[in-house]
């Protein structure tokens, strides 16, 4: 089966309070979880005029303590920038809270600059994330780290644009967390004949009428791009509404197009996406919950029709996204 979700990146739009924001999205969150939804995942930038969300396992946190049922993942937090040991009290305790419902998405990073905030070596980050991967089992383990965590073991997942974290995500037996069939050849690599799963996301917003949406997506669509800009030097790459598939300079695949669709079209679209992923189970695929700024009736009837009509829709898909 696989899950659906909602991707969160809790930006704050010109003229709202944060704390309405962050308030809005829990109840949001709570109210979709009675409507059925399987799945909410959290991401991570630093200083983002927007305030794009800077604490993932903390905001996993409090959705766990307002949630009962569904899963609460990472998409991603950016590994290399913590201690090892940082990052795994934080997962055992958002695990704890949550009474054993975390995925634990993490990735290399790709900002130069979000590094050097913390004082992080970006060229190391690669092997960083592998090196914090292998031993996080451990540290729990042995009690190096306590508490430890609910699961065990606890469900862990890379997120790659590219081959090299591909690979990456298979020797450490993670999931890997994009979805792109030219990634699928280097995950198998990594993982050596071991099973493997994929999850990602599937960049679509629901609506009754896509056409009335448009105007307002292409300007949220238009500030999000936007606080990219400065960020650091490989910002102009990082496209979060160009065509699909994108590639940046390094070969890594970037955020899809975004498509506003009527509910059964969504369906339709992300099948078929499912279907070109032919070797692995897709367990999880997520969609963004709001764009920064749409209005609340455009969010709110999308996470409707997420829940009513594109989960139920999806059902079906198991195993490499074959019906």
């Amino acid at each position: 089966m696989t899950r659906v979700g909602l991707y969160l990146d809790l930006r704050i739009p010109p003229g709202a309070r944060g704390a309405d924001v962050y308030a809005r999205t829990l109840d949001r969150v709570a109210d979709a979880e009675r409507r059925g939804l399987e799945a909410v995942w959290v991401t991570e930038h630093h200083g983002f005029a927007d305030g794009y969300l800077p604490a993932p396992l903390t905001a996993a946190a409090a959705i766990a303590a307002r949630t009962r049922t569904l899963r609460v993942g990472t998409a991603v937090v950016i590994g290399p920038m913590l201690p090892v040991e940082t990052l795994a009290e934080q997962a055992a305790v958002v695990d704890l809270v949550s009474g054993g419902r975390l995925e634990l998405g993490v990735g290399a990073g790709w900002s130069a600059a979000e590094f050097a905030r913390v004082g992080a070596d970006h060229r190391a980050r690669y092997a960083t994330l592998e090196d914090h991967l292998r031993r996080l089992p451990g540290l729990w383990a042995d009690g190096t780290v306590t508490p430890a965590p609910v699961q065990d073991p606890l469900p862990t997942w890379v997120g790659a644009r590219g081959p090299r974290g591909a690979r990456l995500a298979g020797r450490v037996g993670a999931g890997l967390l994009w979805l792109d069939p030219a990634l699928e050849a280097p995950y198998a690599e990594g993982l050596a004949g071991r099973p493997g799963r994929l999850g990602g996301l599937v960049n679509v917003l629901l609506a009754d009428d896509p056409d009335a949406a448009k105007a307002e997506v292409r300007a949220a669509a238009r500030r999000n791009r936007e606080s990219y800009r400065g960020n650091d030097d490989q910002a102009a790459t990082r496209k979060v509404d160009g065509p699909a598939p994108l590639r940046s300079a390094s070969g890594d695949a970037t955020f899809p197009k975004l498509r506003v669709l009527t509910a059964d079209d969504a369906v339709t679209a992300v099948r078929a996406q499912l279907a070109a992923l032919a070797r692995f189970p897709v367990t999880d695929v997520f969609c963004f919950a709001d764009l920064g700024g749409l209005p609340a009736d455009v969010v709110d009837r999308h996470l409707e029709l997420v829940t009513d009509v594109l989960r139920p829709g999806l059902a079906p898909v198991t195993v490499g996204g074959a019906p």
